[in-house]
């Protein structure tokens, strides 16, 4: 089977395109943090935690019945998102409720499941 590739067959480069994009390509530390974050948040155990606390602020004994997961498990991934800074948690007592981090992660959440959604 075939398959059907777009390939440039111009000599001719558009300079002053390619300087644009470059001045505003982001520095590596930026890209190798946003590889960073789509690789964390590329786990489908991860990815349920992350619906679950785009609905409400959990605990780890809550997650760990709404995934039928241990509660080790859910701390573990847990602990992976917060290092990321993608989930928070607050103390309440002995209780610890985490949360996502901030609206910016419940916006790339939801619009990456929208679109998964979409074309499913």
């Amino acid at each position: 089977m075939s398959k059907n590739f777009c390939v440039c067959d111009c000599s001719t480069i558009n300079a002053s395109l390619v300087e644009k994009v470059r001045e505003s390509m982001p520095d590596e530390r930026v890209i190798s943090t946003l590889a960073t974050f789509y690789e964390i948040i590329g786990d489908s155990t991860r990815c349920k935690i992350l619906y679950a606390l785009s609905q409400c602020e959990m605990c780890v004994c809550d997650l760990s019945n709404v995934l039928n997961m241990t509660k080790s498990t859910i701390s573990h991934q847990l602990a992976k998102l917060k290092d990321l800074r993608i989930v928070k948690y607050r103390r309440e007592g002995k209780a610890v409720y985490y949360s996502l981090d901030d609206e910016h992660v419940a916006q790339v959440y939801s619009i990456s499941l929208k679109y998964i959604t979409h074309t499913v």
